[in-house]
């Protein structure tokens, strides 16, 4: 359930409406770094986060129903500066191939194709869910794991790129009211940004968290670097364990048919096999261990 004030988050005004701001615009709207893309996000990391407590399921629910307001204030924002446009700025719309085709009512497909925006007064002169070059939001990028660390991590890079965006957005504004709602717009993207940075340091931040956990029964299989320390023995490490030996074979004990064996006694053939045995001295060692590598 959620509760509707009227006011906008942030008051919305426009003195020098400009149709093209507009259209820049929807990128926040409805781009890959746009407001639907990370309320959608946080919407259903929380919607699928059964932990025992609901600290960052409740965190996740409270900044995706600001971005609801985020959205509202750009989609306001998009209006003001299409519906209160001189009409001069729409006469010279109308004098575009594609814009021209839409407020005559016909079809603007062919003159639309090949080019990089659809003219937003399709939608009557107000916000769509797209970006800016017309393209609809299809939900693509919203990123929901089910493992609280990884999802924090796509929350920073998606607050980050977008506030990437708002300061782009702000530079490229000349209306004063614009740049004011941009500026709020990115200390709210620099506070979220700070919040998931946070939430990672409380879980334990990239020592805790990278690479990724999984069960810990499997967990020695998964990045494992083979060190040949002396003939007859290797040596199997897992980053994990900082340098600590997790196993070792020798080639008496280690099985034919594991993978990674087959592996470090193939590598150890092709550097010191037969042909290379020959110019060595002939220890007790060095011919066993020729004998276990023809095996």
């Amino acid at each position: 359930m959620y509760y509707h004030d009227k006011r906008l988050q942030y008051p919305v005004t426009v003195d020098k409406p400009n149709p093209q701001f507009a259209r820049m615009l929807q990128q926040a709207i409805g781009g890959v770094e746009g407001e639907i893309r990370v309320c959608m996000q946080y919407f259903f990391q929380a919607w699928g986060n059964r932990a025992p407590t609901t600290k960052y399921r409740d965190m996740l629910l409270h900044t995706a129903t600001e971005e609801i307001g985020h959205i509202e204030m750009l989609a306001t924002a998009v209006a003001l500066n299409l519906e209160k446009a001189p009409a001069s700025l729409q006469e010279d719309g109308a004098a575009d191939g594609i814009v021209g085709a839409v407020m005559g009512g016909g079809n603007a497909k062919h003159a639309i194709e090949g080019m990089i925006h659809k003219n937003l007064l399709s939608s009557g002169l107000a916000a769509m869910p797209m970006d800016s070059d017309g393209v609809p939001f299809n939900m693509s990028h919203i990123y929901a794991s089910g493992n609280v660390a990884a999802d924090m991590y796509c929350n920073v890079a998606a607050e980050s790129t977008g506030r990437v965006l708002a300061v782009r957005l702000f530079n490229a504004a000349e209306d004063d009211g614009m740049k004011k709602m941009l500026h709020y717009m990115i200390a709210r993207d620099t506070m979220h940004q700070q919040q998931w940075l946070a939430v990672i340091e409380e879980l334990g931040a990239e020592a805790g968290n990278l690479p990724i956990r999984i069960p810990s029964r499997n967990r020695w299989k998964t990045r494992t670097t083979i060190t040949i320390s002396t003939p007859r023995r290797w040596t199997v490490r897992c980053p994990k364990d900082a340098g600590r030996a997790v196993r070792r074979w020798t080639v008496a004990e280690s099985s034919r048919s594991s993978p990674i064996v087959r592996w470090a006694r193939n590598r150890y053939s092709a550097r010191h096999g037969p042909t290379a045995a020959r110019r060595t001295s002939r220890s007790p060692d060095t011919y066993r261990y020729r004998r276990a590598c023809r095996r």
